[in-house]
């Protein structure tokens, strides 16, 4: 199995770079553990208050969590994720079975700021880009799937995201060993991650079945 672990602000393209990746590999290859699933329950704080969280701080996440689904996952064996409702910003009763596969990538804007998370991957990507066109995306994105308004966005990217954003996620780039820059447009770069995950692959398939069938059972 190999763990990849793929970071970068909100809106740099993280999820582009993700599906990138999985249309590369044979059809239920990648699984694939979004950091935003794992996000602490706040059923229990009053509904106005709920959109104070600060979701950008690594506090937010359930990491251990996370660290076992991932740990389980290595050994074979199948978890039930949790969801998260950005709506109601509130962990549903709902659960989400990941089956173990040859490729699990863990993504998220935090997962690289994490030291124990850190240890169980075997790739750190960092997806870079512009600011100017992060806070474009977010705008787009959080107008048509959180519900709020252009000016909820950017006040809350000045308030929030922007400080997060330069005090856990920018420094977490030095622990990545491929930089994307430009986002999910940036295809060689992206083309070189697939044919390395794709030669690691290969590998672990030849040292499978190059095993006595004994080491098999």
């Amino acid at each position: 199995m190999l763990i990849i672990g793929i970071a970068g602000g909100t809106g740099s393209g993280k999820t582009t770079v993700v599906n990138k990746i999985i249309n590369s590999l044979p059809i239920g290859e990648v699984a694939v553990l979004p950091q935003d699933s794992y996000y602490k329950d706040s059923s229990h704080i009053p509904p106005e208050e709920r959109c104070k969280i600060n979701f950008d701080e690594p506090a937010a996440i359930e990491w251990t969590l996370l660290e076992k689904h991932l740990d389980m996952l290595r050994q074979g064996r199948a978890v039930e994720m949790p969801t998260y409702s950005y709506l109601t910003c509130t962990r549903q009763s709902e659960t989400v079975r990941v089956e173990p596969r040859d490729v699990v990538i863990v993504e998220g804007i935090l997962v690289l700021g994490v030291p124990e998370l850190r240890k169980r991957m075997d790739v750190k990507v960092f997806v870079d880009a512009d600011a100017d066109d992060r806070l474009i995306r977010v705008i787009a994105r959080d107008c048509v799937e959180r519900g709020r308004t252009p000016k909820m966005v950017i006040d809350r990217y000045e308030e929030v995201l922007k400080p997060m954003h330069n005090m856990y996620i920018e420094p977490s780039k030095r622990y990545a060993d491929l930089i994307v820059p430009q986002g999910g447009n940036n295809t060689v770069a992206i083309n070189l991650l697939t044919d390395y995950i794709e030669g690691r692959l290969r590998k672990e398939h030849q040292k499978k079945s190059q095993q006595p069938e004994s080491e098999n059972v």
